[in-house]
């Protein structure tokens, strides 16, 4: 969690409804700086690209294939590097294609013009992360991804590397979104303890240090008897904009396990899991996964860590949702163990409960799910 100002959460069931100075801003103060000009568009900004807790990005008309990935630095623009590192530039008015392997660049839609007390991070999408599609907002003068630095005036830009399979995509197409955030917030430990035993954040043993480890469950599916999938190479393309449409025999090739219920990664691959925990997200919070201790394994997980207010939550029709879990392996082959700890699970308070919640909106395609692929799979 960044450091800064304290959250002052004296008691969560009264904290959780009452507005606060700071915290991450719900969906309907995202309508609002539409309307001010603080998130602006061309073309506008529509309703659809506001969730509770962030707004889509769209890719805007141009993408720009370049040499390799870059941040500009301070007093720099993303526009002169682009002189130096573009290779081509490539239309997406109609459509075009974004190879595996390759970097791209592509001028967002989307311009911001943050008060000094605004900032903002921005993640995949969870569709966008369950491709192994690796994307990155980037603003001028940036020194880290994914952060809008507060009173950051601008342009945003997607870099965008599919590593597993090429994606069609298009002008609008949606790969990451933003959340803004008003002060630094510190959310405790204590404070999360409090919220655990308050509303329930994960059913289940609960390890809290820095937030709530989650753990991988390679237990054998009831039905199925499945613990995941892994993603064939050189397989066929994906449209970024449709649903519902490539078969997933084409893509992806069911895992099962032995009774030892471990799993070798192999490097460089890529891996659909799911947690062991039930993750129930009340309506005033925020959550995101962060990495675990690197020093613990060759893999990385969960490239699209947002999760909404709502997710899981049993007002807005969940029993508790397990988090997919993007798995790749880096160098070398790394047994992964039922129950090992894969990240941790980090909460932010809403400045104020947004008006709508994960799962009464009709993007909210992930709800009390288990073991699931991206929403371009057919079921």
């Amino acid at each position: 969690m960044s450091m800064g100002e304290p959250a002052s959460i004296a008691n969560t069931s009264t904290a959780s409804s009452a507005a606060r100075s700071i915290g991450i801003l719900p969906c309907q103060t995202l309508r609002a700086f539409v309307r001010d000009g603080t998130l602006s568009a061309v073309p506008r900004i529509v309703d659809d690209q506001i969730q509770p807790a962030s707004l889509d990005l769209r890719l805007g008309p141009k993408a720009y294939r370049i040499r390799a990935s870059f941040l500009p630095g301070r007093g720099e623009s993303v526009e002169a590097k682009l002189r130096d590192l573009a290779l081509h530039e490539i239309d997406l008015s109609n459509g075009a294609v974004l190879e595996t392997g390759c970097v791209y660049l592509v001028p967002l839609m989307e311009c911001v013009a943050l008060g000094e007390r605004l900032s903002g991070i921005a993640n995949p999408k969870s569709s966008t992360g369950r491709l192994d599609v690796f994307t990155r907002l980037i603003t001028d003068g940036a020194v880290e991804f994914d952060r809008v630095e507060a009173g950051y005036k601008g342009p945003l830009y997607a870099e965008i590397s599919p590593r597993t399979f090429s994606i069609l995509v298009r002008a609008g197409s949606r790969l990451n979104q933003l959340r803004l955030r008003r002060g630094s917030p510190i959310f405790s430990d204590v404070e999360l303890s409090r919220l655990q035993i308050d509303q329930t954040l994960i059913d289940g043993d609960v390890d809290i240090d820095n937030g709530i480890a989650c753990r991988v469950d390679l237990s054998p599916n009831s039905e199925t008897g499945l613990v995941g999938y892994r993603a064939k190479r050189h397989a066929g393309l994906i449209d970024i904009d449709k649903p519902g449409v490539h078969p997933l025999h084409e893509f992806w090739e069911p895992l099962s396990i032995d009774k030892r219920q471990h799993l070798i990664l192999d490097p460089d691959e890529f891996y659909i899991l799911v947690s062991k925990e039930a993750i129930h997200i009340p309506p005033a919070y925020a959550a995101e996964m962060v990495p675990y201790n690197p020093l613990v394994g060759e893999f990385r997980v969960h490239y699209a860590g947002f999760f909404d207010p709502g997710f899981g939550h049993s007002e807005s029709g969940g029993a508790g949702s397990r988090a997919v879990l993007e798995v790749r392996s880096h160098d070398v082959p790394f047994i992964l163990e039922d129950n090992q700890t894969v990240g941790r699970l980090v909460f932010e308070p809403m400045t104020e409960r947004p008006d709508v919640i994960y799962g009464q909106g009709a993007g909210s395609n992930y709800q009390s799910q288990g073991l699931k692929l991206s929403k371009h799979f057919k079921a």
